[in-house]
């Protein structure tokens, strides 16, 4: 009778548990379905003042003639060669900037005299726009894949830089006591308290860092490029080709969100340890 009534407890256990991963799945779905309602409508709205000839097609090309330019683009193969490059690129300056941003974050959050030395002069270049330095780095560089990388990692580093710094100084002093009295050493409070603490900071400067890497990509492709989903904008706009300008910005904002979205997954995965994470 025992055992009927465990296993009986057992069962409605897991009901219970299906139920609230099934209302969970049903509410994370229903968030992504409000989250496609504005765009679609604009999709429609600008599809029918085109068809209507509210709106020039030069100047502003219906949905469907971009979708077309797009396929087209596909299936010669000219789109995925650009593309792969501006990947490439995108991927090789957030690496670069992005690791030196975290590693620098790391020593400066943790140490006053690295803060006060670095610091200051960091800042400084913080403020220095994008385009201000791409005639330095022509000068230095060239027009080369070095020039455009760099930049991208110049773009890239600071909010990784800046979030990592801040997330360190901003651990709760009382976690301190906390560790005092587990007797913890300076090893266990940097992995075990400090960095865990840190770790929203850090991961909201990643998303930050992929964002800008994005942004100055474009930036980069406008150097004297050949290639790259930049270099196709430019040359569609010289000959007033809107549709694949329109492909190229598409192409930017749909990986940007993508990249963005990826990082939010392992947001989600990091820091459900968190009470108060709403994820």
């Amino acid at each position: 009778m025992n055992n009927q009534s465990t296993i009986s407890l057992d069962k409605l256990k897991s009901s219970k548990k299906k139920i609230v991963k099934s209302k969970r799945e049903l509410k994370h779905t229903s968030i992504i379905l409000k989250g496609f309602i504005l765009p679609i409508f604009i999709v429609v709205l600008w599809e029918f003042t085109g068809i209507l000839g509210l709106i020039s097609d030069t100047l502003l090309p219906r949905p469907s003639v971009i979708f077309t330019t797009f396929i087209d683009l596909a299936l010669t193969g000219e789109l995925i060669g650009h593309f792969q490059i501006s990947l490439l690129r995108a991927i090789g300056g957030f690496l670069l900037g992005g690791t030196l941003g975290l590693l620098v974050g790391l020593a400066v959050g943790f140490s006053q005299n690295i803060e006060q030395t670095v610091d200051p002069t960091l800042q400084m270049f913080r403020t220095i726009p994008t385009l201000a330095v791409i005639p330095l780095f022509i000068l230095w560089f060239g027009f080369g894949e070095v020039s455009k990388i760099l930049l991208i990692a110049k773009g890239a580093f600071f909010p990784l830089y800046v979030n990592t710094f801040l997330g360190i100084r901003g651990v709760d002093s009382k976690l301190f006591a906390v560790a005092k009295v587990l007797e913890f050493n300076r090893w266990k409070q940097i992995t075990l308290l400090i960095l865990p603490a840190a770790l929203p900071n850090i991961l909201l400067g990643l998303r930050l860092s992929l964002g800008v890497a994005w942004l100055a990509l474009v930036a980069a492709e406008l150097m004297g490029s050949s290639q790259g989903v930049g270099y196709l904008i430019m040359d569609a706009r010289q000959f007033s080709n809107t549709s694949v300008v329109f492909v190229g910005i598409i192409i930017f904002a749909v990986f940007g969100k993508l990249s963005d979205s990826i990082v939010r997954v392992f947001e989600r995965r990091l820091l459900k340890w968190q009470d108060n994470f709403q994820g």
